[in-house]
């Protein structure tokens, strides 16, 4: 298989796997087709053309000819230039290393991190809050967001990428996409009671008993072992942590009370607790070698090696 065939399979697998369902990130598809076609001519050369077929702003072809063909793969959750040279050692060692695979976005899929933050409205809206308040709440967070990206230097590790001529993409809400898909559907079938029970089915998930090893499993930060879990939102894509105000309208018009999610800063730990919501927090680079591993099952071919860095497992289900 080629860089652009990984890419692309990676791209319609976030599609499928979506929370908000597959029309919706068709209709992100349509929105950018539009603007291209109202767009002045001056401006055109600015546009990122990858809009118009991947509605994921922070995945992409980061450097390397998408032709290129792929016997194995370094796969990291954060490639900075530490990995990029590391993936040059090992070819002079003599170990191929056709692409690197990153799970953060870099380069340009960085600084457009916070429009994918959007989709957060989509799913709030699915869960019953109307998406005037949604849009309207995340709106703050979102320039919030954008000022904090916006000074940082976004193409380090591309750079060195380009220097050393390492094959670099990044694909980061279709595996955030198949973690958040993967654990609703799984609290969906078994029902858990409690979140102790919450705990147990995530305890049983090697990523997840991965982490535990490495002293850093699953834990609850709001509520206890023996508390009902009731309905479980699975907050696990959409960028980054949203509007911390959106607990309050979990609570007010949806039937949400457990919140299972990668992180959340204290300050929205204390705002959920306000509203008397559950907080299990699965883990952050767990989840994400989890949504890695789901996406690689269906992106990747079988005979592709992958080779293991920056905090990246592999666990194979197909």
């Amino acid at each position: 298989m080629t860089l652009v065939d990984l890419y692309r399979r990676a791209v319609e697998k976030g599609m499928d796997q979506d929370p908000r369902g597959r029309a919706e990130a068709e209709a992100d598809l349509r929105a950018a087709a539009k603007e291209w076609e109202e767009l002045p001519e001056k401006d055109r050369e600015f546009f990122d053309r990858e809009r118009l077929e991947n509605p994921y702003a922070d995945t992409r072809i980061l450097h390397g000819d998408p032709a290129a063909e792929l016997r194995a793969v370094m796969v990291a959750v954060d490639v900075e230039g530490d990995e990029i040279l590391l993936a040059d050692r090992l070819r002079e060692k003599g170990r191929p290393v056709d692409a690197v695979v990153a799970h953060h976005p870099r380069g340009h899929a960085l600084a457009q991190l916070p429009e994918v933050m959007r989709i957060q409205a989509g799913i709030h809206a699915g869960l019953g809050v109307p998406v005037g308040q949604a849009e309207g709440i995340l709106g703050p967070r979102l320039r919030e967001v954008s000022e904090r990206i916006q000074p940082v230097n976004h193409q380090r590790a591309v750079d060195a990428a380009r220097l050393l001529d390492v094959p670099l993409v990044c694909v980061h809400t279709p595996a955030d996409n198949c973690v958040a898909t993967f654990l609703t559907e799984l609290f969906d079938r078994e029902q858990p009671r409690t979140l102790g029970d919450v705990l147990d089915l995530l305890h049983a998930i090697p990523e997840y008993q991965e982490a535990r090893r490495d002293q850093a499993g699953p834990v609850i930060v709001a509520g206890d072992k023996k508390a009902r879990a009731g309905k479980i939102f699975v907050d696990m894509t959409g960028g980054t942590e949203g509007a911390k105000e959106m607990y309050q309208k979990f609570a007010q018009a949806t039937e949400v009370s457990t919140i299972v999610g990668m992180h959340l800063s204290k300050e929205h730990v204390e705002e959920a607790k306000k509203h008397h919501l559950n907080v299990v927090l699965a883990g952050h680079i767990a989840s994400d070698n989890l949504g890695l591993n789901l996406l690689l099952d269906a992106a990747l071919e079988p005979g592709v090696a992958v080779i293991e860095a920056g905090g990246f497992r592999r666990v194979e289900r197909r």
